[in-house]
């Protein structure tokens, strides 16, 4: 019963001892509660058990009872770091036990082998057990064997044999009773996926063997690590740190697994490197290896000595001794036979480059690129990576080209598997380190067009095909209506001053809901295969229109200049000291927001000058006369173009990439060209532009008061023409995804809009922050406007600052005048910035709306 109903089975035992059992009946109440103790409770309660049941046993004289005991006692000795003493008792209950307890017996000497990282002879135990458990029909422990001997297959990279035997085992699963089992084969699925490089299928896995745990009620420390490696291959490392530690926490808190913690030190060890916490990750990993190595894994303590030395590479340590140090650990991964191998001789080949070690770096990244050519994809990544270190090394810059490109083939082909655009997002930042070599490379060959190319070729990637729609599933709509009801009695709690500690703890469980189904979804894209011409680019610009694209190497802005039929380079100020300055304008324009701030108007104004000559530079004088498109990279996103000198009087827009702004402008209109103006609540205007618009914009939709509800918005906006929202909206940096508007019945956040079959053409929205957005990824960008641009709409304006609600109505007014006239977005707010009165106040207002895209 442990297994199927674990805390009845508690109970059962515990009732068994209070009846005045025999040795033989006592004995096995004991090893039930120890096996509960070992499994999800104290470690010392659980050895403390599991030795009266093995003392009691012996007293029975039941060879096969004191067999079966120590096979459980010798487990629970290697998770709590006894190693010799586990494997001791195992080898004695191996030589006690006969026949169908023999078997059970080397199943758990198995399983405990395979915690220890010996993967070999957990697969010859295994493979001497299932025979004699198939011959008894012994359906429960066969199951179990078959599911361990996947799982050794799955940490020595046999994914197929794996996959294998998880659906043998699920069968039988189905012809039992055991739920603890049956959750733990569900998750062990979800492994296999991740495995096999289907990242929402193994979320979706995981999350239903927690829902199936939670049931039973027992804790869940091995899906924790599995899912926090999932998470960092979905480039959700800050979250898998956090899993980590929390798991920790409640390990600890119950005197837990020895094992477990250590493995759980390794998987927030590698969260912490990859959210670029390298001394945490140090301090994780040391504990880590100590813990590991006097548990005597050897298998797992090597994984643990390349994230500490990856962990102290990323804090600046470089020397000949970490060379070494690197090429010992590849070595020992490589006789284990981990995947794990090639990324340890690609860092030793990295740090002998930096230190000018040529012969010892193309050694170990010789040896690194031998994985590029099979294996999941991070593991071809690895490959092409080491490939294009050597090409740099040996001044091949077309073969540094090759690999990078065949590098981020891998990548894109995996990315497109990822349904949600958050993870689309994240998962390029695996593809940074393939993105700068190749743009170095391209600097180097003194080719504009080529740097161009490489710009584009890794900017933007998540907009490039609408993420995939969510499908027709209640339990998500249900949590959207209910996250939105939460949401608005919150706010309005909020308003009155009341306490709302229930509420918000319930509108973040419904976020994790939403969020959690959001990213099972699958990838049903394959892709456009398409390639940036530069020519086409160029074409479309023709003599009048630049395009300014951003590209940042080495920390220093290079511009790219494109029109008249060409590409021009030049080189400008650092990003570091870019952003300092965006930063300064921002506080600025808040400042600007409130009347009886005129005094900061010409502090802004110099802070303006002054990213003009770090981001344009040079290139500022080469504009001509015409329109202007702005590439920024996605660190400087926040920059209020129009306040730059040689932009402020311009046709001025912004896009995420030059591809973007090729699409968008290539997008045509739907032809019904209907126009809807929506007006939420609490707006200091009241949004007095909207009645204003209705009258300038006759048949128009208009959206206000109750009718202003969410399902009623979406439903008009879907293939619109032409949208205005003036609605409160809400940046969620720590959750960019749910962004808000604020509308009747709650919030219209992103993940509705996602919903649409096509967003409006056009898009304005007249309220504060509504262009902010999240930098994730290599250079990619998640807020409200980058949800909109792959969904069908091709121009928007918004405002990436707090904005004063009155000023706002002349600007918006002016705006639509233009529009009306048949003027693109970028013409209409360039007017729209001119007729407005030059007080500080109007002003400010005017440089915190950009418009973004073609239309």
């Amino acid at each position: 019963m442990v297994f199927a109903a674990p805390n009845d089975a508690l109970a059962r035992a515990e009732g068994v001892l209070d009846a005045d059992p025999t040795p033989l009946h006592a004995s096995v109440a004991h090893q039930v509660i120890g096996i509960w103790q070992r499994d999800w409770g104290d470690m010392r309660i659980a050895l403390y058990h599991l030795r009266r049941a093995r003392d009691l046993a012996a007293r029975a004289e039941s060879a096969d009872r004191e067999a079966d005991v120590l096979a459980a006692l010798g487990v629970a000795l290697v998770h709590a770091g006894r190693t010799q003493q586990g494997l001791a008792a195992l080898e004695r209950g191996v030589a006690r036990g006969s026949g169908h307890t023999r078997a059970r017996v080397l199943f758990r000497r198995a399983y405990a082998r395979w915690v220890l990282g010996h993967h070999r002879e957990a697969l010859e135990d295994v493979r001497k057990a299932i025979p004699v458990l198939r011959q008894m029909e012994d359906v429960i422990w066969t199951a179990r064997a078959l599911t361990l001997r996947a799982t050794v297959h799955l940490a020595v990279g046999a994914v197929d044999r794996a996959d294998a035997d998880f659906t043998a085992a699920e069968a039988l699963w189905d012809t039992t009773g055991q739920e603890h089992d049956k959750a733990d084969a569900v998750e062990s699925r979800g492994l296999a996926a991740f495995r096999a490089g289907d990242i929402p299928a193994a979320l979706r896995l995981l999350d239903e063997a927690e829902e199936r745990y939670a049931k039973l009620g027992t804790p869940t420390f091995m899906l924790n690590i599995r899912r926090c490696e999932v998470l960092m291959a979905a480039g959700l490392a800050r979250e898998a740190l956090t899993e980590a530690d929390a798991a920790i926490a409640v390990l600890d808190g119950i005197g837990g697994q020895s094992t477990r913690k250590a493995e759980l030190l390794l998987a927030a060890a590698r969260a912490a490197r990859l959210a670029g916490e390298a001394h945490t990750a140090i301090a994780r990993a040391d504990m880590a290896v100590r813990l590991f190595a006097g548990q005597r894994r050897g298998w797992w303590e090597s994984h643990a000595r390349l994230v500490l030395i990856e962990a102290r590479v990323a804090a600046g340590r470089s020397s000949g001794r970490l060379v070494a140090d690197t090429a010992a650990v590849a070595e020992r991964l490589a006789s284990f036979g981990a995947p794990a191998a090639p990324e340890a001789s690609l860092l030793a080949g990295r740090i002998a480059l930096s230190l000018g070690w040529r012969a010892d770096a193309e050694q170990h990244l010789a040896v690194a690129a031998r994985s590029r050519r099979s294996g999941p994809p991070l593991a071809r990544m690895t490959g092409w990576a080491a490939q294009a270190l050597r090409a740099q090394a040996a001044g091949s810059g077309r073969g540094v080209l090759e690999a990078c490109r065949r590098g981020l083939d891998v990548l894109d082909a995996h990315r497109m598997t990822l349904g949600a655009s958050e993870l689309r997002a994240r998962a390029t930042e695996q593809g940074a380190e393939l993105a700068a070599l190749a743009q170095q490379a391209s600097l180097d060959s003194g080719s504009p067009r080529r740097l161009l190319v490489w710009s584009e070729r890794w900017r933007a990637t998540a907009l490039s095909t609408p993420p995939t729609r969510p499908p027709a599933d209640p339990e998500l709509q249900s949590n959207l209506t209910a996250f939105r009801e939460i949401a608005a009695r919150a706010e309005a709690a909020r308003m009155e001053a009341r306490p709302v500690p229930a509420l918000e703890r319930e509108q973040r469980r419904l976020e994790r809901e939403i969020r959690s189904r959001t990213l099972h979804m699958r990838g049903d894209t394959p892709g456009d295969g398409h390639r940036f011409d530069p020519g086409r680019l160029l074409e479309r610009l023709g003599d009048d229109v630049r395009l300014v694209e951003l590209a940042v190497l080495d920390g220093r802005v290079q511009v790219l200049l494109c029109g008249q039929g060409r590409v021009r380079r030049y080189e400008t100020g650092l990003l570091a000291d870019a952003e300092r300055e965006a930063e300064h304008v921002q506080a600025g324009l808040r400042r600007l927001a409130h009347p009886g701030a005129e005094g900061r108007l010409p502090v802004v104004e110099a802070a303006g000058r002054r990213l003009e000559e770090l981001l344009l530079g040079p290139a500022a004088a080469h504009l001509g006369d015409g329109p202007v498109v702005v590439v920024p990279p996605a660190r400087l996103h926040r920059v209020p173009w129009a306040l730059l000198p040689s932009l402020r009087e311009r046709v001025l827009s912004v896009s995420p990439s030059a591809s973007s702004w090729l699409r968008a402008r290539e997008t045509e209109p739907p032809p019904a060209g209907r126009h809807v103006l929506v007006r939420g609540p609490g707006l200091a205007t009241g949004g007095a532009e909207v009645p204003h618009l209705a009258g300038r914009y006759g048949g128009s939709v208009v959206l206000e008061y109750a009718d202003a509800r969410v399902p009623r918005v979406l439903e008009e906006l879907d293939g619109a023409e032409l949208a205005h929202i003036a609605a409160h909206g809400t940046f969620r940096a720590d959750s960019p995804l749910f962004s808000d508007l604020r509308m009747a019945d709650g919030p219209l956040i992103v993940h509705d809009f996602e919903r649409l079959d096509r967003s409006p053409y056009r898009i304005i929205l007249s309220c504060c922050d509504t262009a902010r957005f999240a930098s994730v990824g290599a250079d990619e960008l998640l807020g409200l406007v980058t949800a909109l641009l792959p969904l069908g709409t091709a121009g928007v304006v918004a405002s990436s600052a707090p904005v004063n609600d009155a000023a706002v109505v002349p600007l918006m007014l002016a705006l639509h005048k233009g529009l009306s006239q048949g003027l693109s977005l970028a013409e209409a707010l360039r007017d729209a910035r001119a007729a407005l009165p030059g007080d500080a106040l109007h002003q400010a207002t005017g440089w915190a709306f950009s418009a973004f895209g073609a239309a």
